[in-house]
């Protein structure tokens, strides 16, 4: 739940930094490397678990999220974030960094289409844990190590960029 709530709470800014077209070097770090905690998660056995979360009935509390939905939501905030990023004029001090934090976004998009759109499914017809477990883990073994070698590029190039530029980080992981 406070994923969900840090999840929003990172778009809404997305949003708001949308909204003003000058491209300050906070817009630029925000934008291609803080955005990225929007699918901090990828990969891991805690967004499988947070999608089974949405289909556990709790008696008495009416459910109106699906794990088909939380998916959704997810693939609609890194589309935008993915524009956003886009939308970032490359500098020669800027180039890698956008074009990493691109590829980033482009490695994780249509996993979540696909691979993460099939396990919502499980999770919302009731499929067994041990078939839900699988397919989580399926989707860890097979994009987890080059998603973490974007991310870990992203983090220094995104360090380095925010030390020239006096942003205070606090960096966690």
């Amino acid at each position: 739940m406070k994923k969900t709530i840090a999840s929003l709470l990172v778009l809404c800014w997305s949003f708001l930094l949308t909204a003003c077209n000058t491209a300050t070097p906070e817009n630029y770090f925000d934008r291609a490397v803080l955005n990225t905690n929007l699918f901090n998660d990828f990969a891991t056995e805690q967004f499988t678990n947070m999608l089974v979360a949405y289909t556990v009935k709790h008696e008495g509390v009416q459910q109106n999220v699906t794990a088909a939905q939380v998916v959704e939501t997810k693939v609609l905030s890194i589309e935008k974030a993915l524009k956003d990023v886009k939308a970032l004029q490359e500098t020669d001090e800027t180039k890698e960094m956008l074009q990493t934090s691109i590829a980033l976004h482009e490695y994780v998009l249509p996993v979540y289409k696909n691979e993460y759109k099939a396990l919502a499914k499980l999770c919302d017809d009731g499929a067994a844990k041990e078939d839900i477990a699988a397919k989580g883990q399926e989707i860890s073994s097979k994009y987890a190590q080059q998603f973490d070698a974007l991310s870990e590029k992203l983090t220094s190039l995104g360090k380095v960029y925010a030390k020239a530029h006096n942003i205070n980080v606090t960096w966690g992981r």
